[in-house]
């Protein structure tokens, strides 16, 4: 399974992220920032890779300045790989 992982510096900046893909009828999630993203402690939003075209329209739009980037989350037999979108 394969996931978009949409990770902000700003805990604030990120649900309000989270808040406007609901809305605008994206699934997502707040998840904790992985440790391989190196930023420190920061709340991501986790999209599904079916909606990721729609989420980073969305995402980009709202012109967040705390944004950091796109990562895509891969689980394969139980271990997980982390990388830069």
């Amino acid at each position: 399974m394969t996931d978009l992982l949409a990770v902000f510096r700003s805990r604030a900046q990120a649900a309000d992220c989270n808040s406007r893909l609901r809305m605008n009828g994206v699934p997502s999630n707040l998840i904790n920032t992985p440790k391989e993203a190196n930023i420190g402690c920061g709340l991501s939003v986790k999209i599904p890779q079916n909606m990721a075209a729609r989420a980073k329209a969305l995402v980009l739009g709202g012109r967040y300045s705390a944004f950091y980037g796109f990562y895509t989350v891969k689980t394969v037999y139980g271990k997980t790989f982390f990388g830069r979108e």
